[in-house]
Formats: structure tokens, C-alpha cells, sequence
């Protein structure tokens, strides 16, 4: 039997006050208070969003901002609104904030800091405060630095050289721990520690063990006692020994270009330094757009062999050869990419004193199919036209090159003009940091204006050197440059008379940093002629003053003696100098610099009558890859003028 059928009123009178409740939702939340409303929220599992929060390390400074960039707390302050922490994430991260906080310091050296973190809803906006005890910090109580593999215990094929590997060895144990840069009773630092092992790492492998590892590497700390014990033991593996040439991209330069500078021989031990000298000699021969030297320890290498080498004396000689002691002897890679073997560059300029100017610039890497290197300028002007051929060859084993030059130019000085002519003839050495060049020199000189025509000419012997010793050649900022030269020659003049002259000539140049961010740099010459008063020597080989590495103010050559009618006639004597200080325009551009300078000088016929003019301005300096740009506003103190400069200044 059924049961009787239930009633649908009371399920219908549910549904209709469901539906009202739903429906007053709104407007039962616009009565009750934020607060409440917002509790309301959270109680429904609706986070609430928060205003902006401030938060404050209390710390010191070194810590705090380590806290201040690093906290989880730190990355989520001034959010967009809709991207707010809400009151209970906020409330996770403040209480982590302790642990994180005491990780971070951890690697500062500081184990037993204490860190507590709060809220204070107070505030407009919330403040979240961290303070920091950071306690005492870790110290380094003992270190342990061991060795294994070669490095340790060197192999040697022959009884003769193993004393010599063994002392190899014991100099570069020496240095490696001498170079490690976390010693007994400094501060354990944890980016110190990782600095230091990598520090021993790079130095092992750029003195011929390039497959060095760390074997062993532990930091052990005792907290309670603010003490790290340091035990590393570096696994050098094998000694390399540099073995033959592998050249790759060479086109039409011949390998000899190459192999006559790799300046090592076949079997010597590898090192770092050697493979970035032989790539600065490649550089420098301007053959080539780029160069890679290296080896490739990754490749199988080749197992050692007893076979002797001693007579190599070049890779080339002696490709196939093995060294005299252990290790494993590499090939050296050379990737090089060729300058184009002929290149032209045009120019055109104006100078408000000669107008319109064109100039041509040719190079050519291999003229007639020869070890030779040829450039060719010309400038064309309505004035001062030149030419200006220079032929060097490859450079040899010692990094020298034979040299031959021509130059050629036309020079107006008021009525008076002159066409001078210059061929050199020598030999020339350039190095890092130094260079020397011996050259036979030969002058003639065509000197004309409306009354006469003067011819004269001088023959010399030359030689010149320039050291350097700067922390970059490009943008120098420490340091000095010096350049010496001597030249002991006859010369002759149509309306004077012939005779014999010594020339000398010295340039200095000193950079220093300076307390507040200040670089200085200063600079001083002195040229003179040593001849009889009657000798005519050519205007060409006399000196003038002024230019923008010069006297800075006046023209290029405008300070010098002048004749009765007020042509310029250079003179025996001369003297430049120049004091300048620099300084960073603003934090965010290091590079751009503001400088004030001084400088003075003058060309005179003696010492006796030498009176050096004064200049001072203010100038723009901005470090580029291609050198210092300088732009320099001067004002000449005879003149009461100003002049502006511009130039690409580099060390000598």
C-alpha cells in the first residue's frame, strides 16, 4: 500500500525565502561596517586586499640594505592595487620574514643573529618592522689548502727534467696559496668563499692545468663559537703542454704570418698569458678583424709520448713532436677572421680656415702578392693638400717590421708658401708596453713668396722610444707615458749655410684618480735643435705650438716666432704643458665627465727669449671603445678668445 502523497507548500515556502535572502545580500552588506564587511569576506574565504604597507629594517647599514633588496617582504611594497597582498598573506610573510631574514645574513658570516617582525595595523600605511641583532660575525679559525694529481706530484719522462718539473710545480703550489683570498682570522663571507674557490680555480687552469677541478670543498661552522674551518683540495688533473698550430680562416694571408708570432715552443708548458700574448701580436698586425687564440682541452687529447723535441724551435717545426717531461701536449687553435685585403674609406669635411676638404684612405694587406702591408692617405683642399704612403711589412718573430714612408703636403702661410716632402726609411719594434723605431729620414723643402724662392732639405738618422705604462691604452686613468726621441743630421739651405744639427724631443704624460671621484691628468714636452745660428734648417723640421694637443685656445702651429714681415719661421726651442681635472657629470653616466684644464706654451728661436702664452677652458670627456672623445671650449689669454676643440685622446 502507497504512502499518501506529501504536501508541496512548505518546500515552496523555502524556495521564496531563500531567494529573498539571496536577494537582500546587498544591501545587508552596505549597513554593516568596512570592517565587519571585509571580516565577512575573509570568513567566506574571500581574501581582503590591503592598503600600500611601509616596511622598515632595523639594522645595520651593510645588513639593511641586504634585507631591504633581498626580503620577500621588500618585492611586494607600492603593488598596483589589484595586485595587493591580501591581510593573511601579508601575515605569512611577515612571520617568515625572521627565517628569511637570518638565511640571508647566514651569508654575511652572521649564525647567531636574532630577528624579529610585526605589524602595526596603526599606521597609515601598515608598517611591517624587522629588527635585527646580527651578533657576532664567523671568523676563519683554520685553513686547509691541499693538492692532488700533477700539480702535487709532477711526472717527468727523463731523470734531467724532472727537478725542473718538480720546481714548477712547488712555485705555482706557492702562488696558489699565496693568491687565495680568505685567510686565517678574516671574516667568513659566504660570496668571499665562492670568490676564492673560483679565484683558485681560474688561476690553476691559466698555468697549464686547464682541467682542474676542486675535489674537496667544505665550510665547516661552528655557530656557537662564531668559527669556520676551510679545507680545500684542488685536483689539478694533467699538465698541458702547447703543441702545434691549428689555423682556421685564413684566405689570402700565408700561414707564416701566423706561425712566425706564436712565440712558444713546442712542448712548453701551457699558460694563459702565453696564449693571450701571441693574440695581442696577431691583433697588432691589423691583418686580421678578429682573432681567437685557445685550447681545446674538451677534444680527445693525445696520449704523451717519450719522443724528444729539443731541436724545435717553432710549433711549425715541430708539429708532430712530443715534450720532454709528462702531461699532455695540446694543439693550439688560431680562428682568425681576415681584414679585407684591400679597403677604401672616403671622407669629406670643412674647416672654417682651408674650406672644403676630401680625403681618400686605401689599405691594401698584400700589394703585389707580397708580405707587405700598404696604406695610402690622401687629403684634398684648397689650401693644404697631402699625401701621406706608409709600406710595412708582416712583422717577424720579435714583433719588428721594416717601414717605409712618403708624405707629401702644401702649406700656406700668409704670402709665403711652402711644399715640404718626407721619406723614412727604418725599422720599428712595437710591444705592450713599448715600442722603439730607427729610421733614416730625408727632408726637402720648397719655400716661395713674392720676393724669393728658398730651397733647403736635411738628411738624419733617428731614433725614438715610448713606454707605457697605464691601466688602458684606450681610456687611461692611472699611470704614465713617456717618449724620447734623438736625430743627429746635415742640413742645407739655398740662401743659407749648410751644416750639421742635433734634434731631441720628450713627451710625459701622468694620470691619478683622485679622492672624490676626481681624475687628473697632466702633461709636459720639451723640443730643441742644437745648430749653428747661420745653418738654415728647413720650416718643416723647426717646431710651433698650439692645437688641441698643444696649447689648447689657438690654432694648430699658430704660437712660434714669426720674420720681419710676420710670417711664422718655427723655432729651435719649444715647451707645452697642461694640468686637467675631470669628474662624473652624474652617478647614472660614469662615462661622461666634465673637466676644467689649463694649459701653456710656446715656440721660441732660444730659452733666453721663450715666453709661454696661457690658456684655460672648461671641456666635455666621454669614454668610448675608441678612446676618450673630448670636446674642449678654450679661451687663448692673448687673444681673449675662444676656441673650441674637438679630438679622440689615447695613450702614446
Amino acid at each position: 500500500m502507497s504512502a499518501p502523497p506529501r504536501p508541496l507548500w512548505p518546500a515552496l515556502g523555502l524556495s521564496l525565502l531563500s531567494l529573498s535572502l539571496l536577494g537582500g545580500c546587498s544591501s545587508l552588506s552596505e549597513l554593516l561596517p568596512k570592517n565587519a564587511a571585509a571580516k565577512s569576506a575573509e570568513t567566506a574565504g574571500q581574501p581582503r586586499l590591503v592598503a600600500e604597507y611601509k616596511l622598515e629594517v632595523q639594522a645595520p647599514s651593510g645588513l639593511k640594505n641586504l634585507l631591504q633588496e633581498h626580503l620577500d617582504l621588500a618585492r611586494f611594497r607600492n603593488t598596483p592595487e589589484d595586485q595587493r597582498l591580501s591581510t593573511q598573506e601579508l601575515g605569512r610573510l611577515t612571520a617568515a620574514a625572521p627565517e628569511q631574514a637570518r638565511a640571508l645574513l647566514e651569508t654575511e658570516g652572521y649564525f647567531n643573529a636574532q630577528v624579529e617582525a610585526s605589524r602595526d595595523f596603526g599606521q597609515t600605511p601598515i608598517t611591517v618592522t624587522v629588527k635585527v641583532d646580527p651578533g657576532p660575525r664567523t671568523v676563519v679559525k683554520k685553513l686547509s689548502l691541499g693538492f692532488v694529481g700533477e700539480l702535487q706530484t709532477p711526472t717527468s719522462l727523463s731523470a734531467e727534467s724532472a727537478p725542473r718539473a718538480e720546481a714548477r710545480a712547488q712555485r705555482i703550489r706557492e702562488s696558489l696559496q699565496e693568491a687565495w683570498s680568505m685567510k686565517e682570522g678574516e671574516d667568513f663571507v659566504q660570496s668571499r668563499w665562492s670568490s676564492a674557490k673560483s679565484g683558485l680555480l681560474g688561476r690553476a687552469r691559466a698555468q697549464g692545468y686547464p682541467t682542474a677541478k676542486l675535489e674537496k670543498s667544505t665550510a665547516a661552522i661552528d655557530a656557537e663559537n662564531n668559527a669556520a674551518e676551510l679545507e680545500v683540495v684542488l685536483d689539478s688533473g694533467p699538465l698541458y703542454r702547447l703543441g702545434e698550430l691549428r689555423i682556421e680562416g685564413l684566405k689570402n694571408q700565408p700561414r707564416a704570418a701566423i706561425e712566425r708570432l706564436a712565440g712558444y715552443r713546442v712542448g712548453q708548458p701551457y699558460t694563459e698569458r702565453a696564449l693571450l700574448d701571441f693574440q695581442e701580436r696577431l691583433v697588432k698586425t691589423t691583418l686580421f678583424d678578429s682573432v681567437n687564440v685557445n685550447i681545446r682541452p674538451e677534444l680527445e687529447p693525445a696520449p704523451p709520448s717519450a719522443t724528444s723535441a729539443t731541436s724545435a724551435t717553432s710549433p711549425a717545426e715541430a708539429s708532430a713532436s712530443a715534450p720532454t717531461a709528462g702531461g699532455v701536449t695540446t694543439p693550439v687553435w688560431v680562428d682568425v677572421r681576415e681584414a679585407p685585403r684591400q679597403q677604401l674609406t672616403a671622407s669629406l669635411g670643412l674647416s672654417t680656415t682651408n674650406g672644403p676638404r676630401l680625403g681618400l684612405d686605401y689599405t691594401n694587406r698584400r700589394p703585389w702578392g707580397l708580405d707587405l702591408r700598404s696604406r695610402l692617405k690622401l687629403k684634398a683642399s684648397q689650401d693644404n693638400p697631402s699625401l701621406d704612403w706608409e709600406l710595412t711589412s708582416h712583422p717577424q718573430t720579435d714583433m719588428q717590421r721594416n717601414l717605409g714612408a712618403l708624405f707629401i703636403e702644401r702649406l700656406p702661410d700668409g704670402d709665403r708658401v711652402s711644399v715640404n716632402l718626407r721619406a723614412r726609411l727604418g725599422r720599428l719594434r712595437e710591444t705592450d708596453k713599448e715600442d722603439r723605431i730607427y729610421y733614416l729620414e730625408v727632408l726637402r723643402a720648397r719655400e716661395s713668396d713674392p720676393e724669393q724662392v728658398i730651397s733647403s732639405g736635411a738628411v738624419s738618422g733617428n731614433v725614438q722610444w715610448t713606454w707605457r705604462r697605464v691601466d688602458s691604452t684606450l681610456v687611461p686613468t692611472k699611470g704614465y707615458t713617456a717618449s724620447l726621441l734623438l736625430g743627429l743630421g746635415r742640413a742645407d739651405n739655398s740662401i743659407s749655410s749648410s751644416g750639421a744639427f742635433g734634434h731631441g724631443e720628450l713627451q710625459l704624460h701622468g694620470y691619478q684618480p683622485l679622492p672624490g671621484g676626481w681624475f687628473g691628468n697632466a702633461r709636459t714636452s720639451f723640443s730643441q735643435i742644437y745648430a749653428r745660428e747661420d745653418v738654415g734648417l728647413p720650416e718643416a723640421l723647426r717646431f710651433r705650438a698650439g692645437g688641441d694637443d698643444s696649447v689648447r685656445g689657438y690654432g694648430l702651429r699658430d704660437l712660434g716666432p714669426v720674420d720681419a714681415d710676420g710670417n711664422p719661421t718655427g723655432g729651435k726651442v719649444m715647451w707645452t704643458g697642461s694640468l686637467e681635472l675631470a669628474h662624473a657629470l652624474m652617478p647614472s653616466l660614469p662615462d661622461l665627465l666634465g673637466a676644467g684644464f689649463v694649459d701653456a706654451g710656446q715656440a721660441a728661436m732660444s730659452w733666453r727669449g721663450f715666453k709661454p702664452e696661457l690658456a684655460y677652458g672648461l671641456g666635455l670627456r666621454y669614454r668610448s671603445p675608441l678612446g676618450t672623445l673630448r670636446l674642449d671650449f678654450a679661451r687663448a689669454q692673448s687673444l681673449q678668445k675662444w676656441r673650441i676643440h674637438f679630438s679622440v685622446g689615447i695613450a702614446l
